[in-house]
């Protein structure tokens, strides 16, 4: 059985949309990571399943896997039919382990750099500006519908949804690259679902 540690609000929303997308069976249990949320609370075993108390976190089968990357490998690795994550042999699996890395690894650092108004050290840290890292993502979406290209994957919901996220809290300014791939992301379906739920789980 899959369950899905979860916080409303959170980043943890990238794999409740990811498990939507993939149409399986979870189930979720709720965290409050800001000590104060209703919808959940800090089991005092979590530190088993995530070191930091953080979301999101995946148990499979008594087995807990983080790390938003991860878990959307993983499980686009375990559901192998459901297409949303090239497998070993396919030409789109170099891309799309490089995508899935740079979400965490490049893109949120850039970000929060921007967003704290910290000066980038050039050289020092293993990521781009801010800047820079804008203009890596704006070449690519200019280029191509999705970052594999014409096939959506999982990578558009983990740097996608960030991407969209950090359009909606202004660290990341629109322009016609950015508003049209992040409109090609609303139109779909489960993310509807996952916001819906998202909603319900806050509400209850």
């Amino acid at each position: 059985m899959l369950t899905l540690y979860h916080a409303p609000r959170s980043r943890s929303f990238r794999i409740l949309w990811l498990l939507e997308e993939l149409g399986v069976p979870y189930d979720t249990e709720m965290v409050s990571i800001r000590g104060n949320d209703s919808a959940g609370h800090m089991p005092a075993d979590y530190i088993d399943i995530h070191p930091h108390r953080k979301v999101p976190a995946l148990v499979h089968d008594g087995v807990p896997v983080f790390e938003t990357p991860a878990i959307a490998l993983y499980l686009t690795d375990l559901f192998p039919d459901k297409g949303l994550g090239p497998q070993v042999g396919d030409a789109d699996r170099g891309p799309y382990l490089t995508w899935l890395s740079y979400s965490t690894g490049v893109f949120e650092p850039a970000m929060v750099e921007r967003a704290f108004k910290r000066p980038h050290q050039d050289g020092a840290p293993g990521w781009g500006s801010a800047d820079e890292v804008e203009q890596v993502l704006t070449r690519v979406l200019q280029a191509r519908p999705f970052f594999l290209g014409s096939r959506f994957s999982a990578v558009d919901i983990v740097l996608g949804g960030t991407l969209q996220y950090m359009m909606q809290v202004k660290v990341v300014p629109e322009s016609p690259a950015f508003s049209a791939y992040v409109e090609r992301l609303g139109n779909r379906p489960a993310m509807h679902r996952a916001l819906q739920r998202d909603g319900d789980i806050e509400e209850g």
